[in-house]
């Protein structure tokens, strides 16, 4: 095998052993210092392009589709303010431990700092937010060099995918020629070339990385406590695999424990068993008078921290509580409340609690307590709900709870989307997968990552989007219109930023709807029209499910805008929690005299 320059050979061997370790998706942007490394992905058939104008979009999609697959995925910019804009994306992948590998061209290092144009300081682009950076050397003409770029390959994919997962950082510098074009000097490259396997499938360097298994002694101590202890918790946060929801569920049936269940742990919704899993805990918490008796002794935590305010209140009332932390991703305790924490596989972890915990001899009254107050909130809220005609954003959620087809992924902007979705959307036997960008909770990409979630997933794509997170990342429907995506995108439009009317910021009338509240005066058909995608605006319950099931029949990515009001959009939810509240205190008031 030959390569045109030096350039070539080092970019395509770099690409090549990526391929080999398991690198299946690019997302490559347009610029002309990357063009080496832009065209060894082009060349190499294994590993599918998704182009991309835009470097912000193509980070975020990137980051979708990682999201989607738990594997590894890379995107490509040219030197200067291009990789800066994988900057956000960069920092959700770091705190969702997410896999993304970043690769940023570079002009080379004799250039640096002299005032050539579209040039800057590229090492450590990301500081701390990348998981590693690594700064390449100019590509040369040298067998050794190419023995580099081999294993830096299998090391930068292998250091993305092991737990806990993150961003990698490559920069590469590049000097001319940056086109294909023949220097016959540096074809001497591949002397003894045949001895690194370039016509072989095997990676350089094949890395293997296994599972932490926790102690097995401090595991039995653990489990002989915990079987003593009746009054205990399970606490699902965000970012946990599909995969882990069986052995939870599995562990609280054993221990006769209530699983309160944040959404985007998995745990809501799938063939597993549900009973244990509590969906309504956002509204009952709220109410002093409905938590007495419900003091855990114990809390075993997975996952992320839970961002739900009332569960958040919750656990920190309860300081004297033997608090436990299981996993490997980060020291997640921003409460302090942590009395145990166990490093390791969180499956390993179930599995070996369930093996040394003995059989349950304790009565299910706990457990029974708190879903009967599930079941009544439950009740409630469906009472509610139904007779409502106005377009409460909340029971858009709900709506969609039963419009959603098996094997769909709902994927929800944050700020008021997601936290609707906690409150409103139900506990499913359906098998979908529920997702959002909440390592930092921003904003910004929101629907970039989504359509790169959706381009590898096997069902429908929904997508419940803010009108100011729409607006910040309208540039990413070009993916859509591309790559001929299905995907329902459903915008919630109350002309601003519904969250702050829910925050103390709102008591302060004089600036806030200047620097808070921020209203537009959009409308998005005109977005929609542009990348030549379905519109339709569903301004009743009828049109809203019309227009849903609609998009689900045809094939392409449509968009469903709902209009709202803030204010109004306030008054709804606390008139909802209000009276669901006021609905469960009454149903166990009449179950005590029972």
């Amino acid at each position: 095998m030959t390569y045109e320059n030096r350039n070539y050979a080092f970019a395509e061997t770099f690409v090549e052993e990526l391929a080999r370790s398991g690198l299946r998706h690019v997302c490559i942007c347009p610029g002309s210092r990357s063009t080496p490394a832009a065209i060894a992905f082009a060349r190499h058939t294994g590993i599918k392009k998704w182009h991309h104008l835009d470097e912000r979009s193509a980070s975020f999609f990137a980051l979708g589709i990682a999201k989607s697959l738990g594997e590894p995925v890379a995107v490509l910019s040219t030197s200067g303010t291009a990789g800066a804009n994988f900057h956000p994306a960069v920092i959700e992948a770091r705190y969702s431990n997410v896999p993304l590998i970043a690769i940023t061209a570079d002009r080379p290092p004799e250039l640096w700092e002299w005032g050539t144009p579209q040039t800057m300081d590229q090492t450590s682009l990301f500081g701390n937010h990348a998981k590693w950076s690594v700064a390449m050397p100019p590509p040369e003409s040298t067998p050794a060099l190419v023995r580099y770029v081999r294993a830096l390959a299998a090391r930068v994919y292998a250091t993305a995918a092991e737990s806990p997962a993150g961003p990698v950082h490559v920069n590469i510098p590049f000097r001319d020629p940056l086109s294909p074009q023949q220097v016959p000097a540096d074809q001497q490259l591949l002397i003894g070339e045949a001895s690194l396997g370039v016509d072989s499938d095997i990676p350089y360097t094949r890395v293997v990385s296994g599972s932490v298994a926790p102690d097995p002694v401090a595991v039995q101590r653990i489990a002989g406590e915990l079987g003593r202890v009746e009054r205990g918790v399970i606490v699902c946060g965000p970012q946990l695999p599909a995969s882990l929801a069986p052995s939870i569920v599995a562990l609280a049936e054993r221990l006769g424990y209530p699983v309160l269940a944040d959404p985007l742990s998995q745990v809501r919704a799938g063939s597993h068993s549900l009973s244990n899993a509590i969906d309504t805990y956002d509204l009952f918490l709220r109410d002093e008078s409905l938590t007495q008796g419900l003091a855990p002794e114990a809390v075993i935590r997975f996952g992320a921290w839970p961002t739900n305010r009332p569960l958040m209140s919750f656990l920190k009332s309860h300081r004297s509580a033997r608090h436990i932390q299981i996993g490997v991703s980060g020291w997640i305790d921003p409460a302090h409340l942590n009395t145990d924490v166990i490093r390791a596989d969180p499956a390993l972890v179930c599995e070996a609690l369930l093996a040394d915990l003995p059989q349950p001899d304790h009565d299910s009254q706990w457990l029974q307590r708190w879903q009967a107050l599930r079941d009544a909130t439950r009740t409630a809220i469906h009472t509610q709900l139904p007779g409502m005609g106005e377009l409460f954003e909340g029971k858009l959620f709900a709506e969609l709870g039963a419009l959603l087809p098996e094997g769909a992924a709902l994927f929800a902007g944050n700020s008021m989307p997601v936290r609707d979705m906690d409150t409103y959307f139900p506990v499913t036997p359906k098998a979908v997968r529920i997702e959002s960008n909440r390592g930092v909770n921003g904003i910004d990409g929101v629907v970039s990552t989504a359509l790169g979630f959706g381009a590898t997933w096997p069902g429908r794509l929904v997508l419940v989007i803010g009108d100011v997170s729409f607006y910040h990342d309208m540039n990413g429907l070009l993916a859509a219109q591309r790559y001929g995506m299905d995907a329902t995108i459903i915008i919630i439009n109350n002309d601003g930023g519904a969250i702050f009317s829910f925050l103390p910021q709102h008591n302060y009338p004089e600036h806030f709807e200047e620097l808070f509240g921020t209203p537009h005066g959009l409308t998005f058909k005109p977005a929609a029209d542009l990348y030549g995608l379905p519109y339709t605006k569903a301004d009743s319950w009828d049109a809203f499910q019309a227009a849903v099931t609609a998009s689900f029949a045809t094939n392409g990515t449509s968009i469903i805008e709902v209009p709202g009001d803030r204010d109004r959009n306030l008054a709804l939810h606390r008139e909802v929690s209000e009276s669901v509240l006021a609905s469960v205190r009454e149903q166990t008031a009449h179950a005590t005299r029972g």
